[in-house]
């Protein structure tokens, strides 16, 4: 079934998605300043220069670990369920639109350079996550080597920290229409039909994400015990945004909100959530796997289990600090596919039902960085009880005390 878009159709998804359009403005408009201040705090009031160490070395081990488990499981299930076996191949419609996607060889010595920041303004106006977890880790150093003769300039990073989740709060106000716009421009633009023509690469892809669900709550009740199935509840309204959105940039400021009402502590949260934007991406992972491999079959080529074990490894890498770019996941398989003899215009046979599917890697990229949260904070001592009226972040910031002391109020 070929699915055609009137002019009609188009004007009217096009008015939808003015609801969701803003709301992702306003969101890439507090991102910047909110991850820099919160995380210079949280780290200026770790404790010592071992102590961010030791949890950037857990934190990375649980992120690595995820990784393969997440590119492993995905790897398991589509030779499994083989998704592209026996699927019609109709490029034509839709080799159109793959110059919308950016292409190009991965490079690991560029992605190593970019990560550092030639300008503090140029990161925090191109929203570049890594740079700015960069920026702020010399910060929140530095304040901390200084001690009490930079006491008001960390005050003054509190208090701009407050600010911002006051202004998130009143963006997030504005979610529910956001969600409404999403959901409504991708019906209407791409009709349910579109999901019959696939509906097995769409049906095995959700089994697989729930399965890898299972498999983090699972890991995060070895650590957490049945407080997890807690944490599950207290993320469901970011898990929303994020899965109708498609956007874990547009869940990040309610999820920071709840983890710490859930009772992680600010220094972990503001630490370990950024990086998981670029070095946790669950969801992402297992859909570059499924793509990659549904396009091999769906073209009738074989790949042997070395080249697969090469292409999961390949995928690893180049599966980092990608976050920020658009369709993102796109951009991967398009720069894996000539490296597993495939030619990137193949893609296309994904693009039909890639917002469909990125709704649901992105919720599984917010589940797979609260549980690392959570897990992490339980490790350092910094799981407090779950708040209920305290103020996000209201009972660390100012504070060089381990979350699970009563808040300071001023």
């Amino acid at each position: 079934m070929e699915k055609t878009s009137t002019k009609g159709q188009t004007d009217l998804a096009s008015y939808f998605k003015i609801l969701s359009d803003i709301f992702l403005r306003l969101i890439k408009m507090i991102v910047a300043p909110l991850v820099l201040t919160t995380l210079t705090v949280g780290i200026a009031h770790l404790g010592g220069g071992a102590a961010v160490g030791r949890i950037g070395a857990r934190t990375m081990a649980w992120f690595v670990t995820a990784s393969l488990c997440s590119l492993g499981l995905g790897l398991v299930m589509v030779n499994v369920l083989q998704p592209g076996v026996n699927f019609p191949v109709t490029l034509d419609t839709a080799v159109a639109d793959v110059s919308s996607v950016a292409t190009g060889s991965f490079s690991l010595s560029e992605f190593i350079t970019h990560v550092f920041p030639t300008s503090i303004a140029d990161a925090m106006v191109k929203n570049e996550i890594l740079q700015i977890v960069v920026i702020s880790l010399f910060f929140g150093v530095a304040l901390q080597a200084l001690g009490t003769k930079a006491g008001k300039v960390t005050e003054m990073m509190e208090q701009v920290a407050f600010l911002m989740l006051k202004v998130t709060g009143y963006v997030m106000a504005a979610a529910p229409f956001a969600v409404f716009g999403a959901i409504a421009y991708t019906v209407s633009l791409q009709g349910l039909g579109v999901i019959a023509d696939y509906s097995r690469l769409v049906g095995s892809f959700f089994i697989a994400l729930f399965i890898l669900w299972a498999v983090l709550i699972l890991a995060g009740f070895v650590v957490l015990g049945p407080r997890v199935f807690k944490l599950m509840w207290d993320v469901r309204a970011p898990g929303l945004i994020a899965f109708a959105t498609a956007s874990s940039e547009a869940a990040y400021p309610r999820l920071l909100e709840q983890l710490e009402r859930h009772g992680v502590a600010n220094r972990v949260v503001s630490f370990v959530l950024p990086l998981g934007y670029s070095f946790n991406l669950d969801g992402s992972m297992m859909y570059c796997t499924f793509a990659v491999m549904f396009i091999a079959q769906a073209m009738g080529i074989h790949l042997d289990i070395g080249q697969q074990i090469g292409m999961l490894l390949l995928l690893m890498v180049t599966s980092k600090g990608i976050a920020g770019v658009p369709r993102a996941s796109l951009v991967v398989i398009s720069a894996t596919l000539p490296a597993m003899g495939m030619k990137p215009e193949w893609i296309a046979l994904v693009l039909a039902v890639d917002a469909f599917m990125d709704m649901g890697r992105t919720a599984t990229n917010v589940i797979g960085n609260s549980i690392a949260s959570a897990v992490i904070a339980k490790w350092e001592g910094l799981l407090s009880d779950p708040k209920v009226d305290t103020p996000a972040i209201e009972a660390v910031l100012g504070s060089g005390e381990p979350a699970e002391s009563p808040p300071v109020k001023a």
